[in-house]
């Protein structure tokens, strides 16, 4: 009888504690957003997101260069290369953006900045994998999202997920504290580890998971979709897809890990989920329809290993 006593009051504590702290987030949240015009607030919100996206964009560009340890690439270093940015550039609608070397670790183009004021990163050793023409075609690629601001787009979408996201549990805490303060007190008070509370409250929290992994999903597609219109837009403009293909191919085949001098092919079969939230089509898909583009403009088939 004592400890049954003893946990029903610590019941009634923990239950009054949870209720009370959620009815004075509850009020606090009401007085704030009461003394707000809504269409104020709304405005605010997104003006402070796309602010804030804005600014996180423009400076981060010098921040992750400075990260990646790059160097710039001078002109005298590689003419040739140089002469073809010159040139891509030309043909595109953007300035010709800087360009830079650094270690990634793997051989990789990356872009960042935006169609006035871009940075292009090369791998020191994407240098060396591969030749003139595929080169030239990865540049490509990475200019059309340039030429795109896609990483000015993906900063600000970002942006508004997670404002959204903060907005929506800030307004969702009071209902969270009161549920889980219920919970836990009729489990002191009854012996109920499990009780209709705590299951409303899991349900909750299922719920929300479920829309960040939808959005992160949406999120994802886009950026899928991009690399596809930019794989798209370098077939174009270098008027040859299959040396985007063959550098495609030429990265994969290279990424794969080592042992020794040996390359050890890994074959891994990419589950549904995966797919659902990677930011990149596989380089198959990529390389067959880079294929087929080919196909369409010279009546031939051809097959890249």
């Amino acid at each position: 009888m004592g400890r049954r006593t003893l946990a029903t009051l610590l019941g009634l504590f923990v239950l009054a504690g949870y209720l009370a702290a959620a009815y004075l987030l509850y009020r606090g949240l009401v007085t704030i957003l009461g003394a707000i015009d809504p269409l104020t607030l709304l405005v605010a919100l997104l003006a402070g997101t796309l602010l804030s996206g804005y600014l996180s964009y423009r400076f981060g560009t010098r921040g992750l260069l400075r990260s990646l340890d790059s160097r710039p690439l001078e002109r005298a270093q590689a003419p040739w290369l140089h002469r073809r940015i010159d040139a891509l550039a030309g043909s595109m609608a953007l300035e010709r953006p800087d360009v830079f070397v650094a270690s990634l670790g793997a051989p990789n183009a990356l872009a960042m900045g935006s169609s006035r004021r871009g940075a292009l990163v090369l791998d020191v050793g994407l240098v060396r994998l591969l030749d003139a023409d595929e080169l030239t075609a990865i540049v490509a690629h990475e200019l059309a999202h340039l030429e795109s601001d896609d990483g000015l787009v993906r900063t600000l979408v970002y942006a508004s997920v997670q404002t959204l996201l903060g907005a929506a549990l800030v307004v969702a805490a009071p209902f969270a504290l009161a549920l889980t303060g219920v919970g836990h007190g009729l489990a002191l008070i009854t012996g109920w580890r499990e009780n209709p509370a705590l299951r409303i409250r899991a349900a909750l929290g299922a719920a929300v998971g479920l829309v960040v992994l939808l959005v992160a999903a949406l999120a994802r597609a886009r950026s899928r979709r991009r690399e596809i219109a930019a794989d798209d837009r370098a077939a174009e403009v270098t008027d040859d897809p299959l040396a985007l293909a063959r550098a495609l191919r030429r990265i994969e085949h290279a990424s794969q890990p080592r042992v020794g001098p040996f390359r050890i092919p890994v074959e891994h079969e990419e589950r549904p989920i995966e797919r659902v939230l990677s930011t990149h089509p596989s380089t198959d898909e990529r390389v067959e329809r880079l294929a087929e583009s080919a196909r369409g403009r010279t009546g031939r088939r051809v097959r890249i290993e």
